[in-house]
């Protein structure tokens, strides 16, 4: 007796075609291709998504990629992208956030972590212009007490209060790249701890301070607020 045919409008394989009533018809394979489709779709969405968003995040927190050779081992916030910028340069710098944002035109280029003036050398605040750019600046106030053979006596004095013991002779500190905006502060390269402890200065990444100073010209405007 010949098998009966009723059609039926899609398969479980996405296909139209007809179904063999009264065939033995085993389901395990069809529903094998459908969780194996459907997982391959999934993984491949997911695998995009994943890609285009760390992409995106890593750009927009600070891991541009032309920067992560020169950033410090700890810093995942600072880079550089304005060396094809044109356009007037401006600083600002956030003493709350512990940020410095570099402008060209009033396009933001570069951001930096910074170190600024702590407790009781606190970094003062308003609206300036770089009036001095100094490569190898070192400080005549901060620095060391070292003897002869350049062993540290006493260190971190400032030589405004603290007198030179005999024999001793001052250590300034080393200040590269440093970028004078009002008295004795300005920007330059330094240690930074990951809070204010400078005495009054702004302290930047080495990759960072040099980047600014190339790029900032004596009367480049810098603001600095809380």
């Amino acid at each position: 007796m010949p098998q009966r045919i009723v059609p039926l409008h899609w398969t479980l394989d996405g296909n139209a075609g007809p179904l063999f009533i009264g065939a033995p018809v085993n389901p395990r394979p069809m529903f094998r291709t459908l969780a194996l489709t459907l997982l391959t779709a999934f993984f491949a969405v997911g695998c995009a998504t994943q890609s285009r968003v760390r992409d995106d995040t890593a750009y927009l927190g600070g891991f541009n990629r032309k920067a992560q050779s020169q950033r410090a081992p700890f810093d995942n916030v600072s880079y550089w992208d304005g060396d094809n910028a044109t356009g007037a340069p401006s600083v600002k710098i956030n003493l709350g956030e512990q940020r410095a944002y570099f402008y060209k035109g009033g396009e933001l280029v570069g951001i930096s972590v910074v170190s600024t003036g702590r407790e009781g050398f606190g970094t003062t605040s308003g609206s300036f212009h770089i009036i001095q750019k100094d490569k190898d600046h070192v400080s005549s106030r901060f620095g060391d007490y070292v003897d002869a053979d350049g062993n540290i006596i006493k260190k971190e004095i400032d030589r405004d209060k603290d007198p030179m013991p005999k024999g001793a002779r001052y250590d300034g500190a080393k200040m590269p790249f440093f970028m004078r905006i009002v008295g004795g502060t300005g920007m330059h390269e330094g240690f930074l701890p990951g809070y204010p402890a400078s005495h009054g200065c702004i302290r930047m990444p080495g990759f960072m301070a040099q980047k600014f100073f190339e790029n900032v010209n004596v009367g480049t405007p810098v603001s600095i607020t809380n």
